[in-house]
């Protein structure tokens, strides 16, 4: 967009493209009017050069005349916006006819003073022509998309005043009534605020919306047995405090998705990051870069100043009781070095300006250098320090052992065990809160801070919650209500763990540089989906009781997709093609748990059945590989790989019949829909128990072949073994990762363009 000839990014100063759909719809137009704006003039211009330049202008004016037709409907629906969106539409429209006019063959065409002759004859007509209908589309996009940011703020109004009635009720009837609404009213707010997330530009603002969201989910399943409970004990002050919690988190939570879809903060505050150790050092090393370009780009004091900073915020590190003596040493070491390197840059820059110097000496470069690296050698023992102590903290708590004591101490109304145990909790929230806070410090990325923040609120108001529900079922322990609202924020709480450990991996891929690259998706309507008035195509509703179903299915499914993904680090060979299998699987299963969320890329029932086929098929591809194995293998080891072999092949082609299977009706499709995750749930049960055997038999294989034979590698051999269709070579898996995925959602793009 930039780099037309045509203007900047934004064509109107009033107005910001803040989604990648009004972006995107514009790139097609902006091509065509540079190809008719750059155009080189020759001499001689043949007959079919000028048609085919007239036909690019018939085509900018008839799309200009459909995309207002759709803008002329949204004014005619929408009061409000009446009199822009018809300025926008006049302009847009004159614009495509002056295109048209001046790409026109038949129109008389002027010679110029050196002879030679131009398609159309007024290059400045066709410039401002051009500026005019850019401006105007995008102000009519613009304007389009107040309406998708007055449709969720429409919606979270709904759920506002639900959610008011839900706080005020005192029956049970009632309350399962106005729950039942709200349900659905959460639904369509969760589709709403899915599109638009995966719609921003601003990767930001999309992590604090996914974060914001995150919290709305699992609060709606914590509201319902809170409440629940507060009904059946009324004078139960813990069960009182645990509701108001999560009532209080809610409005929270809507509250910031509003700031985020409306870019509007209270009292004109802005929302600023607390400001971390990679920031500090990246910044520190720009400026320190930066005298190449220029000796007097700052002043000395301030790189001094910026080093101090930095070093203050490592005491978070320091001044932490579960540091160890040696790491501490080793912080502090580094801290003094990076000192010391910084002064010794500061004395080669005042001699090289005392000389007049021009650019950098070649003691000064080296100084550069060395700066450099001592405190990035400071920001990797930090990130091992943070990383380290967020790996040991979850495999120290992957028994969960509080919650499970607190369940049956509260089970067995010992309110003095709860206290007890209460205290451990608050002590493992401390430490969970306090390595979020580590991790925000070495992220790498600002998204992944604000998910560091998120983790941290979550730990920090999760805990609390779940010792008032303790509380709440020791005072009650016959409560079968106060038991479920027990389970439900424990699960919360395990749940957070297990997002934690996909923040440390993704928290790893950027300090080591593996970043996977993400499709956007568009939430406006692509080419062929416009409807008259832009109204939000809605979906099959569940209903309450279905998408409960569907939404702990999801869950399981996202937990077992953790555990596939914590097996598959353990292989020694990643290249293995029953680790490669194992993690395409695991990266579908993850997409369709998604699904169930209202995210990712899976947007219809039709996209989640294919998903599902594909999947089945990669499974089959991994029984493949599971029985070249077995041919490797003794008879007792052979048994027990072929028997799960056998159980994941009849999943497998189960699901795939499942997936290719027409239905009609809600119900049907539900029920679909519902077997296809249950079937994939299944799948990866099978796949978890796999790995860790046939991790184990390859290393046991690997080394009594090593102590028999020459030391050929184990993989060099069983490439040498004859396997049909090069099962375990790696070249012909039909894995279906993001590529994959991305051509998949190309092809539905255009098969509904066309």
């Amino acid at each position: 967009m930039a780099s037309s000839p045509c203007g900047s990014g934004n064509f109107d100063s009033g107005l910001e493209i803040k989604t990648r759909s009004v972006e995107q719809t514009l790139v097609p137009l902006v091509s065509q009017i540079t190809t008719l704006i750059n155009h080189k003039d020759k001499p001689k211009k043949s007959e079919r050069t000028q048609q085919a330049i007239q036909r690019v202008g018939q085509a900018v004016s008839v799309a200009v005349g459909r995309f207002v037709g759709v803008g002329e409907a949204i004014a005619v629906e929408n009061e409000e916006l009446k009199e822009e969106m018809g300025m926008a539409c006049f302009e847009a429209r004159r614009a495509g006819d002056a295109i048209a006019k001046l790409t026109d063959v038949g129109m008389p065409v002027a010679p110029l003073v050196d002879g030679r002759k131009t398609v159309f004859s007024n290059r400045t007509g066709m410039v401002k022509a051009a500026r005019m209908l850019l401006s105007s589309v995008t102000k009519v996009l613009v304007l389009a998309d107040r309406i998708v940011i007055k449709q969720i703020i429409a919606s979270r109004n709904k759920v506002l005043l639900t959610l008011e009635q839900l706080e005020r009720v005192s029956t049970f009837q009632e309350f399962v009534q106005i729950f039942s609404q709200f349900g659905n009213q959460m639904v369509e707010f969760a589709h709403l605020t899915g599109d638009r997330q995966n719609d921003l530009k601003d990767e930001n603002k999309k992590a604090r919306m996914a974060a914001a969201r995150a919290v709305l989910e699992k609060c709606t399943m914590m509201l319902l047995t809170a409440s629940k409970t507060c009904l059946r004990h009324p004078d139960c002050e813990s069960a009182r405090i645990n509701k108001d919690a999560v009532f209080h988190r809610m409005r929270f939570a809507l509250e910031q998705v509003m700031e985020i879809v409306t870019d509007a903060r209270p009292c004109g505050e802005t929302k600023v990051l607390p400001l971390s150790i990679y920031t500090g050092i990246k910044d520190f090393k720009s400026n320190v870069e930066g005298l190449r370009e220029g000796l007097y780009s700052l002043p000395q004091q301030a790189l001094s100043d910026q080093l101090e900073a930095v070093v203050e915020r490592t005491e978070d590190f320091t001044d932490s009781a579960y540091t160890s003596h040696e790491h501490r040493e080793g912080i502090l070491q580094l801290c003094q070095l990076a000192r010391q390197d910084t002064d010794r840059l500061i004395a080669a820059w005042r001699e090289a300006l005392s000389l007049n110097a021009k650019e950098v000496t070649e003691e000064m470069e080296l100084s550069i250098l060395k700066t450099c690296q001592s405190v990035h050698e400071l920001r990797r023992e930090l990130h091992k320090v943070a990383v380290g102590r967020a790996a040991d903290l979850l495999k120290l708590h992957a028994e969960h052992l509080p919650l499970r004591a607190l369940k049956a101490s509260g089970g067995e109304g010992n309110l003095e065990a709860v206290a007890e145990y209460a205290c451990t909790l608050g002590e493992q929230k401390e430490q969970l809160v306090e390595t979020c806070r580590l991790l925000c410090h070495v992220s790498g990325t600002e998204p992944l801070e604000i998910t560091c923040i998120h983790a941290e609120e979550t730990f920090h108001v999760t805990g609390p919650q779940i010792i008032s529900a303790a509380q709440t079922l020791a005072l009650h322990p016959s409560s079968k209500i106060a038991k479920e609202n027990l389970d439900v924020f424990c699960e919360a709480w395990e749940s957070q763990l297990c997002d934690m450990g996909v923040l440390l991996r993704e928290i790893n891929d950027v300090f080591e540089g593996r970043r996977a690259d993400k499709r956007a998706y568009l939430s406006l309507p692509r080419p062929g989906k416009h409807s008259a008035n832009l109204k939000t195509v809605k979906a099959v509703k569940l209903d309450t009781e279905e998408q409960s179903t569907i939404a702990k299915l999801g869950l399981e499914l996202r937990l077992l997709t953790s555990d596939v993904d914590t097996e598959v680090e353990k292989w020694e060979d990643q290249e293995q093609d029953i680790v490669r299998q194992g993690q395409s699987m695991s990266s579908m299963a993850y997409s369709m748990y998604l699904f169930t969320r209202g995210e990712g890329l899976l947007k219809t029932t039709m996209d989640l059945f294919h998903q599902a086929e594909v999947l089945s098929e990669e499974g089959l591809q991994l029984c493949s590989s599971l029985h070249t194995l077995s041919t490797l293998l003794m008879d007792e080891e052979k048994v027990v790989v072929l028997s799960e072999m056998e159980k994941l092949m009849g999943l497998c082609q189960q699901l795939q019949m499942g997936a290719r299977t027409p239905v009609q009706g809600k119900t049907a499709t539900f029920q679909k829909v519902d077997s296809s995750i249950q079937n994939t749930r299944a799948i990866m049960t099978v796949v978890t128990y796999l790995l860790p055997v046939c991790n184990k038999l390859v290393r046991k294989y690997k080394s009594e072949r090593s102590s028999l034979d020459s030391p050929q590698s184990w993989r060099d051999r069983q490439l040498s073994t004859p396997v049909k269709d090069g099962a375990l070579s790696g070249k012909n898996s039909n894995g279906f990762g993001v590529k994959s995925l991305e051509k998949h959602m190309a092809n539905l793009t255009f098969l509904e363009s066309k």
